[in-house]
């Protein structure tokens, strides 16, 4: 099992990702994790749960899309922090997404780096929790 990485995607937006073998976890497909990450959001005292995005079948949908072929599923889970608005700027980095990935042999789910230290540690708990779910 890999720990989660940080990367630099387009060598600007900081992406924390970790991937998991599908024997590894005990979640069979994007929506199942979907829903494990989602009870994470419902019983934090302030995160709220937004939405699920389907982001592959509204890539596929449109008529020149490139679409990895790697990629069987993918799915943002859309939540919020929003505990603070301190200033108008903050929502360029609200609300936050969790990405779900589903590949041939392993999921990854991968978020843009949380601007507040506390909630970072907070969001990669939960995606680590998989590890042990």
């Amino acid at each position: 099992m890999k720990i989660m990485e940080k990367i630099s995607l387009m060598d600007k937006y900081p992406v924390f990702a970790l991937t998991v073998a599908k024997s590894e976890i005990s979640q069979k497909n994007v929506d199942e994790i979907i829903e494990f990450l989602k009870a994470k959001i419902e019983a934090h005292p302030f995160a709220t749960y937004i939405a699920i995005f389907d982001h592959y079948a509204h890539t596929q949908s449109i008529t020149d899309h490139v679409l990895d072929e790697n990629i069987k599923a993918a799915k943002n889970l859309i939540f919020c922090f929003g505990k603070q608005l301190p200033n108008s700027k903050m929502l360029a980095v609200r609300p936050r997404s969790l990405g779900v990935i589903e590949f041939e042999d392993s999921f990854e789910i991968n978020f843009l780096e949380v601007p507040n230290e506390q909630l970072q540690k907070i969001t990669t708990e939960w995606v680590e929790s998989i590890k042990n779910s």
